[in-house]
């Protein structure tokens, strides 16, 4: 099973005037201007076909509906009558939360995917879920004191590090966190009164980046996602995200890459994330806790003889997996998050050199390695988009908001 990406909803068709059609303009105009980040009237006509007396009576609408405001452009060194600009409104929010091993990360993210606030809590130990949600409703609770009433809260985003089913938000199975068919989502609505939508992390992590980081626009994409949690991806095939039946689709963390490997926690032998973890570099590194960007630089600064060995060995690993996605699924692009970002930081040369050679020729050149562009955001902007799917789809089932 496929889903369509989120540029699917302004990239498959052009707009149309007739009233009847006029919340599928509505969602149009404000995908636009969500993804772009904020866009001019008339850029929005020539995008959607329509004229500009709908454009403005849609721009209109949903100004008034406190989805959009309109802002004068600068002037300066312009021809002409410069075109209003239509900017995601500050005022609808949701929340994303990210359960790890280490911590449970909340943010407070605006349309455009604009992260307003965030908090990240280490824990003890592994969370289980009744003291995940207990943690994410405590943060959540202290972002709402610190926000409302200037906002309006629209719901709750989950990035879940392993196996979530698509028709009703279980997690089936979060192998490090220990979590076997457990009602999160449920849970956390329980304790927010807020509904909850979740889904993989990895998978969410593509989203973000196809649609606000370095594969923004990008048909054919695979993001690897790592974290405390172990490696999984987020695939784009033809401009849709692949699922799978139930939405299980992208675990390239469970690619064999080493026969004579240790078990996994899936129970296979010599999985990806076996080889490629974060916890030895940050121990090299002589840090308890960090995020990806404290990792980067604490690498950096030490690279010393045994670190290199260990990120040349990890790289070894990593090169087998990529290998196999670009054989098998031809992506125009390989986007690398969380601590595989560092990882190909300081290796990046050493990295290029493996996939170069050997292996399949055609497929090996038409694809680009880079590293995420929305680094420790990434997860909680692509759970926020979960969150305001809704919005998004239908901006005129919601009420102005007040």
């Amino acid at each position: 099973m496929t889903t369509d990406s989120p540029d699917s909803r302004v990239a498959d068709g052009r707009g149309n005037s007739n009233d009847r059609v006029r919340r599928h303009n509505l969602s149009v105009v404000l995908c636009l201007a969500h993804r772009s980040r904020g866009i001019s009237r008339s850029a929005l006509t020539r995008q959607t076909g329509l004229n500009r007396s709908t454009i403005a009576a849609l721009v209109g609408e949903l100004v008034e509906r406190q989805l959009l405001i309109e802002v004068e452009p600068d002037a300066s060194n312009r021809v002409g009558r410069p075109s209003p600009i239509a900017l995601p409104a500050p005022r609808a929010v949701v929340f994303a939360v990210n359960p790890e091993v280490d911590a449970i990360t909340v943010g407070l993210v605006g349309l455009g995917g604009t992260v307003l606030g965030r908090i990240r809590r280490s824990t003890d130990g592994t969370p289980t879920v009744g003291s995940a949600v207990a943690i994410a409703a405590e943060s959540i609770a202290e972002l709402r004191a610190r926000f409302e009433p200037e906002h309006v809260v629209l719901g709750i985003g989950v990035a879940i590090p392993g196996l979530v089913r698509a028709r009703d938000g279980v997690v089936r199975l979060a192998p490090h966190l220990g979590w076997v068919d457990e009602p999160f989502s449920r849970e956390l609505e329980n304790a927010t009164g807020l509904s909850v939508h979740a889904a993989n992390d990895a998978h969410l992590g593509g989203i973000a980046e196809n649609v606000f980081g370095a594969g923004r626009g990008v048909g054919d994409l695979v993001f690897l996602n790592g974290g405390a949690s172990g490696i999984g991806s987020g695939i784009i095939s033809g401009g849709r995200f692949v699922d799978g039946v139930e939405g299980y689709a992208g675990e390239l963390g469970h690619t064999l890459v080493n026969s004579s490997g240790v078990t996994c926690h899936c129970g296979a032998i010599g999985c990806l994330e076996t080889e490629v973890q974060q916890r030895r570099l940050l121990s090299l590194a002589h840090l308890a806790n960090a995020d990806s960007d404290e990792l980067e630089a604490a690498l950096i600064d030490s690279m010393s003889p045994e670190i290199r060995r260990e990120v040349e060995r990890q790289l070894d690993f990593l090169a087998v997996a990529l290998r196999n996605a670009i054989n098998t699924l031809n992506p125009r692009m390989i986007v690398l998050g969380g601590f595989l970002s560092p990882l190909y930081a300081v290796g990046k040369d050493y990295l290029d050199a493996l996939i170069a050679t050997p292996g399949l020729v055609a497929p090996r050149e038409s694809v680009t390695i880079v590293r995420s562009e929305l680094g420790v955001n990434r997860l909680m902007i692509g759970a926020a988009e979960l969150a305001f799917e809704g919005v998004l789809d239908d901006p005129a089932s919601f009420a102005p908001l007040r």
